[in-house]
């Protein structure tokens, strides 16, 4: 099964792994991180969706996001 994490502090909401996401299980949340900005964060209830693709850790300028297979 794969996952992904995203490492909040490093994140600056760019919104490209959440435009790109083709499950659409990556949203932005509404808590600030310790930069001062919305970080991405998985949507736990879709968790089980992800391929495990990449394309999220891919497109993300901040490598915040890591993915598990």
């Amino acid at each position: 099964m794969a996952h992904i994490t995203i490492d909040r502090d490093r994140c600056k909401g760019c919104y490209f792994c959440v435009k790109f996401c083709p499950k659409e299980i990556i949203r932005i949340s509404e808590t600030i991180n310790a930069i001062g900005y919305f970080p991405a964060e998985l949507i736990e209830e879709k968790a089980d969706l992800c391929t495990g693709c990449g394309t999220c850790a891919l497109m993300c300028p901040d490598t915040a996001i890591e993915v598990f297979k």
